[in-house]
């Protein structure tokens, strides 16, 4: 069931893709692994599955000691707390989740101490709700241009959760205006960056991210099946 999951969500971005005349290729497919054991991990991989985005730093830990993301690189893509971070950088290709000063901060003094350079995305609250975390888009411009002051941290674009989608078309705006934000850092040429991702879009609306310019797509529900999170 995994397998034909995969296949069909394949095939509707391939869709989404040619009618926004945009090369499919140019859109990797992020499995949503969240409370998905490692043998249902490996079941994605083997159907081609290439990035796996985990939500949770136990989980993150618990799998990888299993190996159970072998052959795909993995992304944190939860809310990450500040003494978490150490079992995240530089066991992750991206932290997808950067969200306030603090953790951008943390994740620096981690990155330094291991002499690596991590790869983040800023997690943008394009709906302004109080519900999720994030930053304004009216402040993602300082931050990107602050990068320089973090040389251990390299800026590879914005992701965003924007309000639970209506209906199809609804969060259009959302997506429009991360992609907007993303063109005019760009335009900018701040050191220490680029806006080459741009992860938005999940199960419910990833073909209007897709239409508005997403470059990555994290899919759980549509490739695993609903959560129970009565367990």
């Amino acid at each position: 069931m995994i397998a034909e999951n995969i296949a069909a969500i394949r095939a509707r971005m391939d869709a989404a893709a040619r009618k926004a005349g945009r090369d499919p290729k140019e859109i990797v497919l992020c499995a949503a692994t969240k409370m998905n054991d490692t043998a249902r991990v490996r079941e994605a991989i083997a159907a081609g599955i290439t990035c796996c985005g985990e939500n949770r730093v136990q989980e993150l830990t618990a799998k990888q000691a299993l190996r159970a993301y072998d052959g795909a690189s993995v992304h944190f893509i939860g809310h990450l707390q500040t003494n978490k971070v150490r079992q995240v950088v530089g066991r992750v290709a991206l932290i997808q989740s950067v969200d306030r000063p603090a953790l951008l901060a943390a994740l620096e003094k981690e990155a330094a101490k291991q002499a690596i350079v991590q790869d983040i995305l800023l997690e943008v609250n394009i709906g302004a709700e109080e519900s999720k975390s994030g930053y304004a888009p009216e402040e993602i411009d300082a931050v990107a241009a602050s990068m320089g002051q973090f040389p251990h941290l390299r800026l590879r674009g914005l992701m965003a959760i924007p309000p639970v989608s209506e209906k199809s078309g609804s969060n259009c705006r959302f997506f429009t205006q991360i992609r907007r934000i993303a063109v005019d850092i760009t335009a900018k040429k701040y050191h220490n960056i680029s806006m080459e991702i741009l992860s938005m879009g999940m199960t419910d609306d990833f073909e209007d991210a897709i239409a508005c310019g997403s470059t990555m797509i994290r899919v759980g529900t549509a490739i695993f099946g609903a959560r129970d999170y009565s367990k």
